[in-house]
């Protein structure tokens, strides 16, 4: 895995755009303009996927988290939530937060072994109109 850089930002969407619906990938310039942001790191793996958070306040949030089609059900998701959490520990965040579908089964599963729990919902945040929820995962130092 290696660490995501605003000179990837290209390479970043082109996975994003992989992964995502096209109403719901982010383009060039919005990946350089989140890893640009004060406390925002990402990781990637050029060939699977990529893991962007924002860091602050001793809080994290999960921004996205993407695997291209052909590389899931291999374990990158959890490889990239699993650096994504230890990096905002690193940061000296006590929790993290995300958004996910309420529909995403696979995704809802990999949260839920993560520890995150439901803390609430966005009512007709995605562009289909389907619901998020609002998931926390208490961080350890340890």
């Amino acid at each position: 895995m290696s660490p995501a850089r605003p000179e990837n930002a290209a390479a970043l969407a082109a996975l994003h755009a992989l992964a995502f619906p096209p109403a719901e990938a982010w383009g060039t310039d919005a990946m350089g303009l989140m890893l640009a942001m004060p406390g925002a790191f990402g990781l990637w793996e050029p060939a699977g996927g990529l893991v962007l958070v924002r860091a602050a306040a001793g809080e994290a949030e999960i921004l996205t988290i993407a695997v291209v089609p052909a590389a899931r059900r291999r374990g990158l998701g959890a490889a990239l939530l699993a650096a994504a959490l230890q990096g905002a520990v690193l940061r000296g965040a006590a929790e993290m937060f995300l958004e996910v579908a309420e529909g995403n089964a696979a995704a809802l599963a990999l949260y839920a072994a993560a520890g995150f729990t439901e803390v609430g919902r966005r009512h007709r945040y995605y562009a289909d109109g389907e619901d998020a929820l609002v998931l926390r995962c208490p961080l350890s130092p340890s």
